[in-house]
């Protein structure tokens, strides 16, 4: 008996190791350098997805590569169900290979899946994991071995622009890639608790590995801030400690060496991060630094996600908690912030591992060039600034009106989860109406637009005409914070702001100058109030005194013939 129960151990354990030896990733079969490429990785996922009932692998629309993406699930009950699981139990997302020249995090999740499928860890009781395998898959079948000058490896990686050479970490608002509207439906379908998009750093040396960016806390709402900020993060960085792993926030520093501060970066909803906070999940961005051997950063990938797993598996009740009692601050009448700035006066200050930066002759130019010296490593305390605070507000209404014809953001709102409804018969409706007053734009292009910035509006209030068909949008949902950041067209990310509503600055109609004046005649003769107006004009602007061309001007843009559209923001605030 003790000899067959002697082989029958053997024989177990020769099974559980040859089937380890087939589960092992392209990166661990290589010299530590080596990344798996798009379809190893799918390839992989497939493989766990048929040897395992804990993992399922599915396709979640197409991409501008035409290839699909994915989403992989690990389930450790087997319950692949998303709307049955969020009501017991927290989702956490991970998105990979958005920039596959960094693509860290497509090696450390094939590895975290099938050791938690496996057993080699624990699986978590109260949490599903879910993972986009490679989201940038146009850049992820663009390899090469140049793109990423600055970095350490791997030896052959993706292309940061996607088929279409957009770079998708700026695309979560204007959505104007494939990827995007799919990353879309699957955020809504999952509506995840925590998420994390899998980076590598450009920028300073220093001795981390692991840098990352926290969904900044003050933006996201003081509830789910705080409990990030004090709690949260607190808990990941000492769990790290214990594996050895210091990290430090994204290095975002004030001058060209980190050793004099630097600032929390600010993820507006053009990012991931910063597209995730506007439904109340908490977001990190993991930057391992570029100049750290490849197998190093992978490892340093690996360990942060499983810290944030164990953490949220053992708090999922609390994030869940918090989450929806965030959303209880967004409510019509409340102010909302659509800018922000970084409080100079509040400093916290912290032990930074960096090197000793200076400058010396360049050995290619004519310059000095910047160099960090490795042999002098320093621990110093540096001053760092992580609080913004707002500095234009407004109010919540209690809806947006949308003309029908603006079909493609009634679109948009629909594909990220936002509930609209139609008139069902013609309305008079008393609104807060906005003019575009002022707005910059960009002189170079910017991810396929030339973006507004500094947008300025005048307010009226005036009740309008709506048509039978027409678009309300209560801001009573759970997605408020979308219809505010993309609606207002102050907000940095508006749809105003990426170019969605430029028809509506530029004029459509206007006049031929020798056949208006005769008209303008007329209306200062028939109009005293527009005369009194327009003497006062001249008399107080001397330019305006010796231009007849802007005189004319002016008398066309203060009489009935000037379009009503001119400069006129077609969506309405129902107050």
């Amino acid at each position: 008996m003790k000899i067959t129960n002697a082989l029958l151990l053997l024989i177990t354990a020769s099974c559980f190791a040859q089937k380890d030896v087939n589960y092992e990733t392209t990166f661990e079969k290589g010299n530590g350098n080596q990344t798996a490429s798009y379809q190893q990785t799918i390839e992989y996922y497939k493989l766990l997805a048929k040897d395992f009932t804990t993992i399922s692998i599915q396709e979640m629309g197409l991409t501008d590569s035409g290839e699909p993406l994915h989403i992989v699930t690990f389930s450790a009950d087997e319950n692949f169900d998303f709307a049955s699981i969020r009501k017991n139990k927290s989702i956490v997302l991970f998105n990979n290979g958005i920039h596959p020249g960094e693509p860290d995090g497509i090696d450390a999740t094939m590895q975290l899946y099938r050791d938690l499928a496996l057993g080699k860890i624990r699986a978590p009781k109260n949490t599903v994991l879910v993972t986009i395998p490679v989201y940038n898959i146009g850049g992820a079948l663009n390899r090469n071995s140049t793109t990423r000058v600055n970095q350490d490896g791997p030896e052959v990686y993706g292309f940061r622009g996607n088929a279409r050479n957009y770079d998708l970490n700026r695309d979560f608002i204007k959505s104007d890639s494939r990827n995007t509207s799919s990353f879309a439906a699957i955020f809504q379908l999952l509506k995840p608790d925590v998420f994390i998009d899998n980076h590598v750093s450009n920028g300073a040396d220093y001795q981390y590995k692991l840098t990352y960016i926290m969904t900044q806390q003050n933006k996201i709402g003081k509830i789910l801030g705080d409990f990030m900020d004090k709690e949260m993060n607190e808990a990941i960085v000492q769990d790290l400690n214990k594996k050895e792993l210091q990290m430090t926030p994204y290095v975002n520093a004030f001058s060209d060496t980190p050793d004099t501060g630097f600032t929390q970066f600010y993820d507006s909803p053009r990012y991931s991060t910063g597209y995730a906070s506007l439904f109340n999940t908490i977001g990190y961005v993991v930057e391992t630094h570029m100049l750290k051997k490849y197998q190093e950063r992978v490892h340093a990938t690996y360990e942060f996600m499983r810290s944030i797993l164990d953490y949220t598996d053992a708090n999922f009740k609390k994030i869940k908690e918090k989450r929806v009692a965030n959303e209880s601050l967004y409510k019509p009448g409340s102010k909302y912030a659509l800018k922000y700035k970084i409080d100079s006066t509040s400093v916290t200050n912290f032990e930074f591992l960096g090197y000793e930066g200076r400058y010396k002759k360049s050995d290619v130019t004519s310059g000095d060039r910047l160099f960090y010296d490795r042999q002098k490593p320093f621990k110093k305390n540096i001053p760092y600034l992580k609080i913004y605070v707002p500095v234009d507000e407004i109010t919540i209404p209690k809806a947006y009106i949308i003309p029908k014809g603006f079909w493609n953001i009634i679109a948009l709102l629909k594909s990220n989860g936002i509930v609209v409804q139609q008139l069902e018969k013609d309305r008079l409706i008393p609104v807060e109406s906005y003019k575009i007053e002022d707005y910059n734009t960009t002189s170079s292009p910017y991810e396929g637009h030339y973006l507004h910035r500094n947008t300025k509006v005048g307010t009226t209030v005036e009740t309008i005409a709506f048509k039978k068909g027409d678009y309300i949008v209560s801001t009573e949902q759970t997605g408020v914070k979308y219809l505010l950041e993309t609606l207002e067209p102050a907000a940095i990310d508006s749809f105003f702001n990426w170019n969605f509503f430029d028809t509506m600055l530029q004029q459509k109609e206007g006049y031929s100058a020798y056949v208006f004046e005769d008209t303008a005649a007329k209306i200062i003769r028939d109009n005293p109030e527009t005369k009194k107006a327009f003497e006062q004009k001249k008399a107080s602007d001397e330019v305006f005194a010796k231009d007849a061309a802007a005189q004319l001007e002016w008398i066309y843009k203060n009489s009935a013939h000037y379009e009503k559209a001119h400069l006129q923001y077609p969506i309405y605030r129902v107050m």
